[in-house]
């Protein structure tokens, strides 16, 4: 396993970059005002406001202590915006994802929210100050009653947890204005729609385990408008949800989608893809395979510029994975610790991060050429986060023809 600089992570493991916002940020929800936190999520703010300007949302992220809502042995990465695991297989999303499903679900004062997927509990504390009422359904009942009485602790007097299959909702109290699902199923579940008042707004990530797509949805005359937003990546829903799913199980098997950034999300944002930050889809009839590559621009020292993508891997049936790419670079600078490659990161079926290997560095400015090698991989794996970006280094990096293969046989060659 290699060592990690926690301030450049690939994937959602993306750090602060210095660009300035108005936000204050001095004094916390709870008057935190010798909050050691106050700082890291001052700088976590600056991050999330280069896609979030919802001041209103912006003032929640920087005054919701996030640490508190992690296990105290991650506590060092509570405000890297990363995704981390709280247990039962489940993570807590990272922050800027969080932010982002917040404007997007438009939070009135007067809304009356429906959340399924408590976990934590930090998406529902994220939302209590913007909305008059939160509830919020958790499958895991450890998690539920964790997250409930943690809520209360802190002060969150209008969120309300529920242990429960929320794939049902929570029918007691409906309707709702908004509904937030922080979970994927593979279709809407009916129930939430009943509950769901007219004109009201759903967010809900929808697809299979690795692939999905994250949806604004709008219930107008009783039927429901759809609003592709991202491509993205959240834990399955459970329950009644994963009975009616037809991909009932991962076989283990990893599967890179679009590779070669043929297809089109919307625009230029290539599909498959998620967590994207300041990438677009190129199209050249001269690119290496196919008609169109990735382009990665970053000018700015500390910034990143990046896509992610996840699938399973069964560390039991697979010992080694060979990564392949095609590459070009343009002015490309390493700067102290910042990384210009391809990150591979192993989890296990609790979604701990047990290894990391990279493919690179590359720098300066190079024409197309083919890179590959082969990683070892953690017998304990079960999901792969694949990324590609400049992380922290400045310049250009054109990707194309990512390709991955595991084999049951160990690495023939070095590796990472």
């Amino acid at each position: 396993m290699i060592s990690t600089n926690r301030s450049i992570r690939c994937g959602a493991f993306v750090a602060f970059c210095a660009v300035s916002v108005s936000v204050l940020v001095t004094t916390s929800l709870f008057g935190e005002t010798a909050d050691p936190w106050v700082k890291a999520r001052h700088e976590l703010v600056q991050l999330i406001a280069e896609g979030v300007k919802d001041p209103r949302v912006l003032q929640s992220v920087a005054t919701t202590p996030r640490h508190l809502f992690v296990p105290e042995e991650l506590r060092h990465n509570a405000y890297v915006d990363m995704t981390l695991p709280i247990g039962g297989g489940v993570t807590i999303s990272p922050p800027y994802v969080v932010a982002f499903m917040t404007e997007q679900l438009d939070p009135q004062p007067n809304d009356r929210v429906l959340e399924i997927g408590t976990g934590s509990g930090y998406q529902a504390a994220i939302l209590s100050p913007l909305v008059k009422e939160v509830y919020s359904i958790e499958i895991i009942e450890d998690l539920g009653r964790q997250a409930d009485e943690r809520l209360q602790r802190l002060g969150y007097k209008n969120v309300h947890v529920q242990v429960g299959d929320g794939f049902k909702g929570w029918p007691e109290h409906a309707p709702f204005d908004k509904i937030i699902v922080t979970c994927s199923p593979e279709e809407i579940p009916q129930p939430l729609v009943e509950q769901l008042k007219e004109g009201g707004r759903m967010l809900i990530p929808l697809g299979k385990r690795y692939q999905q797509s994250l949806c604004l949805v709008t219930k107008r005359s009783g039927q429901l408008e759809r609003q592709f937003l991202e491509s993205t990546f959240f834990v399955p829903m459970t329950g009644f949800a994963e009975e009616v799913r037809t991909e009932k199980q991962d076989d283990g098997s990893p599967v890179l989608a679009n590779g070669s950034f043929e297809l089109f999300a919307k625009d230029s944002v290539p599909a498959n893809w998620y967590y994207l930050r300041q990438a677009e889809i190129i199209s050249d009839s001269n690119s290496p395979h196919g008609e169109n590559f990735l382009r990665l621009t970053n000018d700015t020292v500390g910034r990143a510029a990046q896509v992610v993508q996840n699938t399973g891997l069964d560390g039991q049936r697979f010992k080694s994975l060979e990564v392949s790419v095609m590459v070009r670079t343009n002015d490309i600078t390493i700067h102290d610790d910042s990384f210009a490659g391809i990150n591979v990161y192993f989890f296990d079926r609790q979604r701990r991060e047990i290894g990391e290997a990279r493919l690179g560095p590359w720098q300066g400015s190079t024409p197309w050429s083919e890179y590959s090698t082969c990683f070892l991989v953690p017998r304990e794996t079960q999901i792969i986060m694949i990324g590609a970006g400049l992380y922290g280094a400045t310049g250009e990096l054109d990707i194309d023809h990512l390709q991955m293969h595991a084999s049951s046989s160990s690495p023939k060659g070095p590796f990472d």
